[in-house]
């Protein structure tokens, strides 16, 4: 395969780029990578093997670009999100009390309209990216034909590429299950949400993971009563429990049932509309729709790995090594098709580095500083170490916790329920993890990540000043509670 001389290396945004001299004569059937799947890992990986002068077409199966991400998962959900704490005065109704409301009768059209602007706006910003990098977007269906064969299949016809490598970025869809009978109106799944007819006064959110909790606190902020149905004994596993037990008391304020250790056993619509979840432990749960989030599926049903050399687990999920590679030297798989962590910021950070390691070109990341952002309500976000996890490990550590109310900033924008926790070593001070939950705690995040990053200590916190009257002001209150424990030990 002819491949373009390289001329010289330069960073912008981050991503690593090597310009190439024009090709006189390209091969349009030939790409030196072939990336299946517009999501943000997709995109990340197509933008950076363009950086690196190779040629790259990116295929996508819907008349869309963006995949799930922009379509109907992480921008669809984070819209409606701001729309329901805007609509409902969540962020007021401390101050002005809780009848106060922006407006009186929300409805699912004031949820879309929002979300679609914004779908758009994205949708948008991505194709005019991939087109500045000279990424060719092939629209169809792609499938393997050999280990460096794909055909994709549209409806203009059919066409075969050959790609010296290629990254699978398919992403995944809700899982379904054979007890649920979808009907697209009030038994649903999570990409369905904005298709509803009307918000209902009682809801059933079935699975207690990151979308399940993301919804339940939407809806319970419109004023719906919530049952929440998880199997498992708490909420969140994987996050600090301090931060999810402060979370459970939110949602129970808000009027929000938790069926914890609980399993539903078969759902069925009732003659009125009405849904009823029938629990494995006898109990009936009835509600006027059900959200059934019980963990997404790989798309990988029509890839035709076997002809690849691949195959996928009983989820869908392809198994790849730290570069993203999977068994298949040349072939690479990224994003929500590997399974955990299924964030948006890390399939996008995976993209980029499955595609330099494809090239042989040097890259560094560590996923040990990646953070996590959940957008319930309140954000929990958190980088590091939780205590569970320290413990576990037989590792020492103090704690140092500060609460919004006891920030300025906390009282002048009505969240004084929010907290920063800082874990850090006892003798040597280093940050070993960041916790927060309260409005804004995804961005506030981003200064602990950065100490963490440099192996910074506490003490870094006691000697900064912040702005006043900020958020920021919690590390140093929470750093002068570690320290202060220390002392009086």
């Amino acid at each position: 395969m002819h491949m373009r001389p390289l001329r010289v290396v330069v960073y912008f945004r981050g991503l690593l780029r090597i310009e190439a001299a024009p090709s006189a004569s390209p091969d349009m059937d030939k790409y030196d990578i072939i990336v299946i799947g517009s999501g943000p890992a997709g995109q990340r990986a197509a933008i950076q093997a363009a950086k690196f002068g190779k040629k790259a077409a990116l295929v996508e199966k819907m008349e869309v670009i963006g995949g799930a991400a922009i379509n109907t998962g992480t921008i669809p959900s984070k819209t409606m999100r701001e729309a329901v704490l805007h609509l409902s005065g969540f962020y007021y109704q401390s101050i002005y009390g809780v009848n106060y409301r922006v407006k009186e009768q929300i409805t699912m059209a004031d949820l879309s309209f929002r979300a679609q602007h914004v779908i758009k706006t994205e949708i948008d910003v991505t194709r005019a990216q991939l087109s500045r990098n000279g990424i060719e977007v092939l629209n169809g269906l792609a499938s393997f034909t050999g280990p460096n064969g794909l055909r994709v299949s549209g409806v203009r016809g059919q066409a075969d590429y050959q790609a010296e490598k290629v990254i699978i970025a398919t992403g995944t869809k809700p899982a379904s299950s054979p007890l649920v009978p979808f009907n697209n109106r009030n038994i649903i799944n999570s990409d369905q949400i904005l298709q509803m007819p009307q918000i209902p006064k009682t809801m059933i959110v079935v699975g207690g993971g990151v979308i399940g909790v993301e919804y339940t606190c939407m809806f319970a902020t419109l004023g719906v009563r919530v049952t929440l149905i998880e199997k498992r004994p708490r909420l969140l596993e994987f996050a600090d429990s301090e931060m999810v037990e402060a979370l459970c008391y939110h949602l129970r304020d808000r009027r929000v049932t938790l069926r914890l250790n609980e399993e539903v056993e078969s759902v069925e619509e009732t003659p009125d509309n009405g849904v009823v979840a029938n629990l494995k432990s006898k109990k009936k749960v009835a509600g006027e729709a059900l959200l059934y989030a019980v963990g997404r599926q790989g798309n990988v049903d029509e890839l035709n790995l076997d002809a690849a050399g691949l195959d996928a687990d009983s989820r869908g999920r392809i198994p790849v090594d730290a570069d993203y590679r999977t068994k298949q030297p040349h072939i690479f798989a990224v994003g929500d098709v590997i399974g955990f962590p299924s964030l948006g910021s890390v399939s996008m950070e995976q993209g980029r580095i499955a595609a330099a390691s494809a090239f042989g070109m040097p890259i560094h990341s560590d996923p040990a500083h990646y953070p996590y952002g959940i957008y319930t309500i309140p954000e929990i976000s958190f980088i590091g170490k939780t205590e569970e996890q320290l413990t576990d490990a037989g590792v020492a550590y103090e704690v140092g916790i500060a609460y919004f109310r006891e920030i300025a900033r906390g009282q002048i924008r009505g969240d004084t329920t929010g907290r920063l926790k800082l874990i850090f070593k006892p003798d040597t001070k280093e940050l070993l993890g960041v916790h927060i939950i309260g409005e804004g705690a995804s961005e506030l995040l981003h200064i602990g990540q950065a100490v963490f990053a440099l192996k910074g200590t506490v003490e870094y916190f006691v000697d900064t000043v912040f702005n006043y009257p900020t958020l920021a002001e919690c590390y140093k209150t929470a750093a002068f509670n570690g320290l202060n424990k220390l002392t009086k030990m």
